[in-house]
């Protein structure tokens, strides 16, 4: 056969089965960390984070070669969109409505504090810029889906992605440890225990995993605030992208002339308020909205995985300990607002 009309082209088949062997690979892991989360430790960290330090851990003792990382990117990018958009059919948008304006007030509050004090952190701490802003956006908001979901805002390199989920899922992970030990002395109720760890933690999986000590009254509470962050995730991208996108034209002295064009709108985020829509209108049964979800949390995971793929150790050592330093700090205080909140609103 002649390879040059394209008939049969064993370089090119090769890239597909590399590709293709990629994207298995952070399947695998997206399945390997599934099953950990069962675990009674392990369910602690849930899923995501599983997946992100599996990913870790196999680049940094198997080794990744080139040849498959477009696979990995593959599903750090493209497949985690899709994840995020049919994670929307977990919130239930009545639900929020429902919490009343207190719980909404304390979501905004917390998402703005976090953002400038973590932020502020990683200018002081000298970190780079983009890296900053991921590591507080997912402090603020939602853990290693809101970096993700950022940092096509601030066109974030790979690298500072991967780093920047990494922080906010080892420290969220970490806190989640600390506030299932606190809980008997904090003397909150379940009510209140469950709002404190819903406005403060940073993946859903740490809020049902912290709040579950407080009962099912506590999880209930927890997950609706904590979906109320989640939901303010779509107009924080767009302000994030408007920032982004005016820095970047100042740096260009001012050539380009603004627009909406311009402007890197997160369609996939919108896609997930969308799903949230649909869902809060009862359209979808819930069994099918549980399936739904679940493989919203496999593509995810899956994502995490790439990231974890893509995370050198010693970049994470020269890049990301400052950044994790500003992340704890922030974490710590935001802990405090949050418990303080609690009682300054009367829900303790």
């Amino acid at each position: 056969m002649d390879q040059s009309q394209g008939y049969y082209n064993p370089y090119k088949l090769k890239t597909y089965l590399n590709f293709a062997f990629g994207i298995g690979l952070t399947l695998i892991i997206a399945f390997i960390a599934k099953y950990l989360s069962f675990l009674p430790f392990l369910s602690i960290m849930g899923q995501l984070v599983i997946a992100i330090l599996i990913g870790i851990a196999w680049r940094a003792t198997v080794g990744v070669p080139d040849t498959i990382i477009a696979g990995a990117n593959f599903s750090s990018k493209k497949l985690l969109r899709f994840g995020i958009i049919l994670l929307g059919m977990r919130l239930n948008l009545m639900d929020i409505v429902n919490a009343g304006p207190k719980v909404f007030i304390i979501a905004v509050i917390v998402i703005i504090f976090t953002l400038a004090v973590v932020y502020g952190l990683t200018r002081l701490f000298k970190v780079d810029q983009r890296l900053g802003i991921l590591t507080a956006c997912g402090t603020a908001i939602c853990g290693a889906a809101a970096v993700v979901a950022i940092a096509p805002q601030i066109k974030a390199k790979d690298d500072e992605t991967a780093i920047g989920a990494a922080i906010v899922a080892i420290l969220g992970t970490i806190f989640t440890l600390v506030y299932t030990f606190l809980y008997p002395i904090l003397g909150l109720s379940p009510i209140g225990y469950g709002l404190f760890s819903g406005a403060t933690l940073h993946e859903i999986a740490h809020v049902i995993a912290a709040a579950d000590a407080g009962g099912s009254d506590a999880v209930d509470m927890a997950v609706i605030i904590k979906l109320t962050r989640v939901s303010l995730l779509v107009p924080v991208a767009i302000l994030i992208g408007i920032w982004s996108n005016r820095a970047l034209r100042k740096q260009q002295g001012g050539q380009s002339k603004a627009s909406w064009k311009s402007i890197p709108i997160p369609w996939f985020i919108l896609g997930f308020l969308l799903v949230s829509g649909v869902n809060s209108l009862g359209i979808v049964s819930a069994e099918l909205a549980s399936d739904i979800v679940f493989i919203a949390y496999m593509l995810i995971a899956m994502a995490m995985a790439g990231l974890g793929l893509n995370v050198d150790l010693v970049d994470f050592k020269r890049l990301g300990m400052k950044s994790f330093a500003a992340g704890l700090i922030g974490s710590v205080l935001l802990s405090v607002l949050g418990f303080m909140l609690v009682y300054l609103f009367g829900l303790a």
